[in-house]
């Protein structure tokens, strides 16, 4: 079994579930005892909320890079970075780092296409609705992307870092994401990426028809594959 070094704490409340699907997902194909070999690094999100409002990118990425350098000498086989958001380090990592990271919108694709869609809505904070850094990963599979009008990114933008990142979960945040989930509908989505790991514990499936992609559960599978392939 490969040792996993997760970064998490964007924010904590995803981290932890995180860490129960992972070594839920491990016993359920190893059995026995045996669960996931991992080390976490678990970030103070209220330091990369500084930055964030001082519109410090790179200081944000000096933070991701120092926990998967530490990770690193820690002696993990691979990276998992905890959040959609946190991919927009990635191209930055491969740079410096000489370990694979487990890409949430890798295997998020590979789940939609195994699904036979081809358009889907995106949802998550405004770095990943707006950037590039996850949506080209899915483009690269032919997958096309729909986002939210602004007034919407904007709510959900607010939403994760003034509720779900304090682990609060209101039924009218829900009605409103399930009103901009049937608008992308509309628009052609096929299905809906919940695309920023704290928002399926705010949405569930059995919450609507439209197909839902959990990426939190999503990436947790992915990282199982890694550390238990030969």
């Amino acid at each position: 079994m490969k040792t996993i070094g997760m970064i998490g704490g964007t924010g904590w409340v995803s981290t932890v579930e995180y860490y129960r699907l992972i070594n839920v997902i491990t016993n359920e194909r190893r059995g026995g005892l045996d669960f996931a070999r991992c080390i976490l690094y678990s970030l103070n999100y209220g330091d990369i909320d500084t930055l964030n409002k001082q519109g410090n990118r790179d200081g944000v990425l000096s933070m991701v890079i120092n926990a998967a350098k530490s990770l690193e000498k820690a002696g993990v086989d691979g990276l998992a970075l905890c959040a959609n958001t946190l991919h927009f380090a990635v191209d930055a990592l491969e740079k410096t780092i000489d370990l694979p990271i487990v890409h949430i919108a890798e295997a998020t694709g590979h789940v939609i296409l195994s699904r036979g869609m081809r358009k889907v809505g995106l949802l998550g904070t405004k770095q990943t609705m707006e950037s590039d850094f996850y949506k080209s990963k899915l483009q690269e599979k032919g997958i096309e992307c729909l986002v939210p009008e602004l007034n919407d990114r904007n709510f959900i933008n607010e939403i994760i870092t003034t509720e779900l990142f304090k682990s609060i979960f209101k039924d009218e945040t829900r009605n409103r994401f399930l009103e901009i989930i049937q608008k992308l509908v509309n628009a052609g989505a096929e299905g809906i990426i919940l695309g920023c790991t704290e928002i399926p514990l705010l949405v569930k499936q059995k919450d609507t028809e439209i197909p839902l992609f959990d990426t939190l559960h999503i990436h947790a599978e992915a990282i199982v594959d890694f550390i238990l392939e030969d």
